[in-house]
């Protein structure tokens, strides 16, 4: 009896051992896995360079940001599209009066590149004015008003004031979760290089960034400051980002975009507006991803870094092309009812994305800080977000 028992005592306890050597094995994974986490954050710490005020410079069109839930009838009256971004005309001129006095209006401090900035600056929070922003404004109340928040903000706004145009507006045309944007620029229109840009005390701003962010809306405005901007950054091995911003800029501005495509390090856009690149670029394709690596070949200035190309695609996955690869990244999910509306979701995304390229982060990071970003602002009216930001 005992000699049959013996041998099953024996698998007992080599089924023990077997067990206590495997839970081991299992520690030891968990706990490499874990060394590695955190090796990696550290090596984020460490790539996350301490920040000076003014390492971020944005130029663009300041505007005042009018936002309303408005009806279908309203849109076609003015025919406009429910998910589109267009200059205001002259069959336009009343829709602004309208809006405040038939809709119940919101105000808020926008314009598509300084919106980026603010919200880079809300990631970063600390130091104060890491964001610097020029643009035109007129000597008005709605002036004031762009200061005022500028200034809550955080960000270091050095506006050209000037007094033949009043300070530019942008009609937020909500439906549901779209939104058409009609900008009527007026003293955004106004910016002047050699009365602002050029200044010394203002060009010394402009040297003193490490990353630069320009939306393809001011090219209406004023490509030559743009260029000098571009040629600056690429000259001293810094990154200027530049956003396809709309449809009508690629299709109209065509070659505006061209001229300051060679100094692009990060091109934006969203997936119409990559769409409108490619036919008037006869890319001969509507994949979006086969887009971003025509694009990411473009040829190009400084060739010590490589272009960057990301595009979004509403809440499909975001494309990202880098060299002969090509990468896909899931936005973060969100319930249809706590979405609010798209406008400014895709400044946030930039801003976002910016906050981490400034601080010097891995794309990786950068992606998540802009889908984060861009995750908040669509949970809120207008490009707006919490005193303090949820994010690590």
């Amino acid at each position: 009896m005992a000699s049959s028992e013996e041998p099953k005592a024996k698998k007992l306890k080599i089924s023990e051992q077997e067990k206590t050597d495997s839970v081991a094995k299992a520690s030891l994974v968990e706990l490499s896995l874990l060394n590695r986490s955190l090796a990696h954050a550290q090596r984020e710490r460490e790539m996350s360079a301490p920040l000076s005020p003014n390492s971020l410079f944005g130029m663009g069109n300041p505007l005042l940001d009018i936002c309303a839930v408005v009806d279908k009838d309203f849109l076609d009256k003015y025919t406009l599209k429910p998910n589109d971004q267009i200059l205001a005309e002259d069959k336009h001129k009343a829709l602004f009066d309208e809006l405040v006095n038939k809709f119940k209006a919101e105000y808020h401090a926008g314009g598509a590149t300084q919106n980026s900035i603010k919200i880079a600056q809300w990631l970063i929070q600390e130091p104060h004015n890491a964001g610097t922003f020029f643009g035109c404004i007129g000597k008005d109340k709605f002036g004031e008003i762009l200061k005022k928040k500028a200034e809550e903000a955080h960000i270091d706004a050095h506006y050209y004031e000037q007094d033949q145009e009043p300070t530019g507006s942008c009609a937020a045309c909500i439906t549901g979760a779209n939104r058409s944007l009609v900008a009527n620029l007026a003293a955004a229109n106004c910016y002047k290089k050699e009365k602002h840009l050029d200044l010394e005390e203002n060009w010394k701003l402009v040297e003193s960034a490490k990353v630069y962010y320009i939306a393809g809306f001011f090219v209406t405005v004023s490509l030559e400051s743009m260029l000098k901007v571009a040629q600056h950054a690429s000259e001293n091995n810094k990154m200027f980002c530049l956003n396809l911003s709309a449809p009508f800029i690629c299709q109209f501005f065509k070659d505006h975009l061209m001229q300051l495509l060679p100094y692009v390090d990060v091109l934006f856009g969203n997936e119409t507006e990559a769409a409108a690149f490619a036919k008037e670029q006869d890319f001969e394709t509507k994949d979006i991803k086969e887009i971003a690596k025509k694009v990411q070949a473009l040829p190009k200035v400084n060739t010590k870094r490589q272009r960057i190309v990301v595009l979004t695609q509403g809440k499909d996955e975001t494309v990202m092309a880098l060299s002969d690869k090509i990468e896909t990244f899931p936005v973060l999910v969100i319930d249809p009812k706590d979405l609010v509306d798209t406008n400014g979701a895709g400044d946030a995304f930039v801003g976002g994305f910016l906050s981490g390229l400034v601080r010097e982060k891995s794309l990786d990071q950068c992606m998540r800080a802009a889908h984060y970003s861009a995750n908040v602002v669509i949970r809120r009216s207008g490009c707006t977000f919490p005193e303090k930001p949820d994010f690590v």
